[in-house]
């Protein structure tokens, strides 16, 4: 046997960011959302932790949205609108 590096994360991430943006750009299409990532999670088919986590990323790096951590009561809410 041969030893194989694993890919990294990194491809990984990228697609669950990706996955992540199209889904707010597609609701936020019409104006402004406000969610929480529990309540999304099984829609993006990410953990809420992988949600907020990803939320900080997009906020830096997502030209095409606008994306504030809104408020915290229980979970974060964040508030997304289009760009």
């Amino acid at each position: 046997m041969s030893a194989t590096a694993t890919p990294s994360t990194t491809t990984d991430d990228l697609s669950k960011e990706e996955r992540l943006k199209r889904y707010l750009l597609d609701r936020a299409e019409e104006g402004e959302m406000y969610f929480k990532g529990k309540f999304i999670s099984e829609d993006v088919e990410l953990s809420p932790k992988e949600i907020g986590a990803l939320m900080v990323k997009l906020r830096d790096s997502a030209t095409e949205l606008t994306v504030e951590k809104w408020s915290y009561t229980g979970a974060t809410t964040w508030r997304v609108e289009p760009a």
